[in-house]
């Protein structure tokens, strides 16, 4: 596995310091010559230790992504046409940048943790556009676009309140761990991406074919038997490591993303709503969703060890407002329904509220009804006030939902509906193929 640090060693920092001449012609390089000349370290010159390790750093996340770029490179028809394609998009690129530049200091520090190749950043751009809100039709959701079943292998929560397939902190370290575990299974990054994609087993299924025919088992000797999307996959990553390596020369101008922390996590004592929340970051509602888009209901429940994220410098404004704030946090707790007789109507009667805030704040369609046993947000009673919504309601909760029968059909048997939770319990699905994939 490809070993490296944040901060380079003292002889190394201070040669590309007086190297200059050489930097520049790392960073104008073709993209297959930077991973040997990013590692090559010249002898170190007379004098240098005049200088500063720390006036070396990398101000741009781009340049750090470069600089530990580590997975052979490969040179096909299919990377060509993919880097033409991305290239001839610079709008598509500049929004991809803007929706990765909350995420991609903390991807990219997550990876050189490991000691593993840095432009693994760049595969939520082939994922997922880098949108946290992406949902294929296989289900897999995130900017790193986990399927119901992995995400649970990985420890990634899923209910009626939150999917941490979507959240930023886990779903990168499960990702980056499944990562690990394929290159170990492996030990060849391009095959690890294509079971990333594919599925380890079609990958060994593969390699034994090529085996028994006495064919080479790389990932190039192997495309043949892959999928189009999967054939596809490693050369989209190689054509995005291209345009990053060398904008340039693809007239591509990327958003500077600043290499230092974008956001910071801060720890939830309580039940809070999401809107009272964004409020006390002094922040627009779209905007903390957009860094916590693992919460699905309006109120963030959960035991202590839930986080929230906020911009670095909204964090200390959240703290000072929350300190002063001496009002409830949380305005919504939770309803158990129990039989036929609790319409949406009812309930919105019985907790001083109107249905459609019931059916705004728990996804409910209309001309559907609750079946008995749904567990749904209702508005705060006087005797809820100060209590938080028990961990046990969180993980157990499901909403089973029926076609209205009060809505006249032409006697057509109603229809029965299930929320996405309960229909993908239990059930594993395999990572979706070029059919089932949606990034938009």
């Amino acid at each position: 596995m490809y070993d490296m640090t944040r901060t380079p060693s003292i002889a190394a920092a201070l040669v590309l310091l007086l190297s200059a001449p050489f930097a520049s012609a790392i960073d104008n390089a073709p993209v297959n010559a930077l991973s040997s000349t990013a590692v090559m370290r010249p002898a170190l010159p007379a004098g240098a230790a005049a200088l500063k390790v720390d006036d070396y750093k990398e101000t741009d996340v781009w340049g750090r992504i470069r600089s530990g770029y580590a997975i052979p490179d490969i040179s096909n028809n299919l990377v060509e046409r993919h880097t033409r394609s991305y290239s001839l998009k610079p709008d598509y690129m500049a929004r991809i940048s803007g929706r990765a530049s909350p995420y991609l200091y903390h991807v990219v520090q997550e990876l050189e943790k490991r000691g593993m190749p840095t432009e693994l950043a760049l595969l939520p751009v082939i994922e997922s556009a880098f949108n946290p809100q992406a949902l294929s039709t296989a289900n897999a959701a995130g900017i790193w676009q986990f399927v119901p079943g992995t995400g649970k292998d990985f420890n990634l929560k899923q209910n009626t309140f939150k999917d941490e397939r979507r959240g930023v902190l886990a779903s990168t370290d499960a990702a980056l761990t499944y990562l690990q575990r394929l290159y170990a299974m492996f030990g060849d990054w391009q095959l690890a991406l294509a079971a990333y994609n594919w599925g380890e087993g079609n990958v060994q299924k593969a390699i034994k074919k090529n085996q028994a025919l006495g064919k080479p088992t790389d990932f190039e000797s192997l495309a043949d038997l892959m999928p189009a999307e999967t054939r596809n996959y490693v050369p989209k990553l190689q054509a995005v490591k291209n345009i990053v390596g060398n904008p340039g020369q693809y007239n591509v101008t990327l958003p500077v993303i600043d290499n230092q922390p974008y956001f910071t996590a801060v720890d939830k004592t309580s039940d809070i709503d999401l809107a009272i929340a964004a409020q006390l970051a002094e922040m627009s509602v779209d905007e903390f969703k957009a860094l916590n888009p693992q919460f699905k209901r309006p109120v963030i429940t959960g035991d202590d060890r839930t986080k929230i994220l906020l911009p670095q410098k909204n964090a200390e404004k959240f703290q000072l407002n929350l300190a002063q704030f001496g009002q409830a946090l949380s305005t919504w707790t939770t309803h158990k329904i129990t039989g036929a007789k609790e319409s949406i109507a009812s309930l919105a009667s019985k907790f001083g509220t109107t249905p459609e805030i019931i059916r705004q704040a728990n996804n409910i369609p209309a001309q559907t009804r609750l079946k008995a046993g749904s567990t749904i947000l209702v508005p705060k009673t006087s005797a809820s006030l100060h209590s938080d919504i028990a961990e046990n309601i969180v993980d157990s909760a499901v909403m089973a939902l029926e076609a209205d029968r009060g809505e006249k059909r032409g006697g057509a048997r109603t229809q029965r509906f299930k929320t996405k939770a309960v229909a993908n319990s239990g059930k594993r699905i395999l990572r979706g193929t070029s059919s089932t994939r949606k990034h938009r």
